[in-house]
């Protein structure tokens, strides 16, 4: 009998607790579910006779290690910032762990403690990262074996609504964790374009975008996401002239988005005075140089940021509430935790409404030996259900829940800290993706 832990019980992990719980008596495991909601979890693990919902806070060390020390698996579905606390736990006690999340450098400086002691620190192994990752490792490999060379690298992804929802303005929904939509640009971003090197401190990131172009959704924005330059090494793809990782969303999302980083609302450094009584304009007005005996907040927020008064941009501001009277009632930590609760309350998906999720990859290719150029254009395009999982919940959950099987079944041998571009790994998790709906359609395009 193996023990399964799983730390959180959010919107990303509903499908692989389902996942866990359904497997569990075929493969003969029992399944904890961790959450500092209980209810919530409790509602996740309800009807299994092999789950149980636990309470738990991360920051509780004794209750911590004591279910780690039950385990035989860790799947870590917390907060980013939580991940080197709970690798540094499964590695003191030799458990293996995965998580969805970008490795994090202290993680990474485990690797070989991680070896030693005979586990596996898996990461990234979620959508973006995760699938994106497995699923242009698999292209670049067989473009290798078959003597081709990367020119040119670009991959997009996007957690979005349908296209049919129109619920606001800014044609977006929270379907995942709000901190991190929130905080989106606060690494900023690096890539490279025609052998060049381009950097972008966080308040630029949102301005730099362009169009792509999906299959039978239409031409959506992408904004460079965080750090393209590391994906060289993990892809060997040295020599490659582009190599850009990028975000979709509903053209005009940026341009909004671009001022309240321009603000600086996506701030989780400076702490705050006392917001319970204040109001959404009073937070604003924070942020805003003193007044030229201008009385109204929107118009110099429209000054400040150098856009219309009138705008569309002025109005989606307007609709976020920035500048309501109405009471925040509640104090916070820090301006992304203000962010942050304002997105949860006025982007939810609606009832009866789906999200989609989107990877596209675009690689040229030159083949060395016969001088054939082509574009390989791989895109996959899921759909959530409606009032039931959605598509960012199976396709964060699924790959991280595959793997979990892999590691208890022994199929899964793999040491150290690893992120899911060995074939080892994604040859088998694409493979049961592709059973349960989630698959890519690729082109292939022969260029001078």
């Amino acid at each position: 009998m193996k023990n399964v832990l799983i730390l959180g019980a959010g919107q990303s992990a509903p499908y692989l607790i389902n996942y866990m719980l359904k497997g569990a008596e075929r493969y003969d495991w029992n399944v904890k579910v961790c959450d500092m909601d209980y209810e919530l979890a409790k509602t996740r693990t309800d009807g299994f006779s092999r789950g149980e919902a636990v309470k738990f806070n991360v920051n509780d060390e004794v209750k911590r290690i004591e279910l780690i020390k039950w385990s035989d698996i860790v799947i870590n579905f917390l907060a980013p910032k939580f991940q080197p606390m709970i690798a540094a736990d499964c590695l003191e006690n030799k458990k293996d762990c995965i998580t969805a999340s970008y490795t994090n450098p202290a993680v990474a400086k485990m690797n070989d403690e991680a070896v030693k002691e005979g586990i596996i620190l898996l990461n990234e192994m979620g959508l973006d990262p995760g699938i994106d990752h497995m699923s242009a490792a698999a292209i670049i490999d067989d473009v290798k074996s078959k003597g081709g060379e990367v020119e040119s690298f670009e991959s997009y992804g996007g957690a979005i609504p349908a296209p049919d929802v129109k619920s606001n303005p800014l044609d977006y929904c929270i379907t995942w964790n709000a901190r991190n939509v929130a905080m989106a640009a606060e690494p900023g971003a690096q890539y490279l374009e025609d052998g060049k090197v381009k950097l972008l401190p966080h308040f630029e990131v949102f301005n730099r975008t362009w169009n792509v172009d999906i299959e039978g959704v239409g031409t959506l924005e992408a904004y460079p996401n965080r750090d393209s330059l590391s994906y060289i090494d993990v892809f060997d793809v040295q020599g490659v002239e582009t190599m850009v990782r990028g975000t979709l969303r509903y053209p005009g999302f940026c341009e909004t988005w671009a001022q309240i980083v321009k603000l600086g609302m996506a701030n989780e450094t400076l702490s705050l005075p006392p917001l319970e009584n204040m109001s959404y304009e009073d937070y604003t007005k924070m942020f805003l140089p003193l007044s030229d005996n201008c009385k109204s907040v929107k118009k110099r927020a429209a000054k400040y940021l150098g856009i219309s008064p009138t705008g569309k941009i002025m109005s989606d501001l307007e609709w976020l509430g920035l500048f309501s009277e109405e009471k925040i009632g509640r104090n916070f930590n820090n301006s992304g935790e203000v962010l942050t609760n304002i997105l949860v309350k006025k982007l939810p998906l609606p009832n009866g409404k789906r999200d989609m999720v989107i990877l596209a990859h675009e690689i040229r290719v030159k083949y060395a030996e016969t001088g054939k150029k082509e574009i390989i254009k791989s895109q996959m395009v899921d759909f959530g259900q409606p009032d039931g999982f959605t598509a960012i919940a199976k396709t964060v959950g699924l790959p991280a829940a595959i793997a979990a099987k892999l590691i208890l079944t022994g199929k899964l041998e793999l040491k150290g800290c690893q992120i899911p571009t060995h074939p080892g790994i994604y040859k088998v998790v694409l493979e049961e993706l592709k059973e349960s709906g989630i698959k890519f359609n690729e082109k292939i395009e022969e260029v001078n």
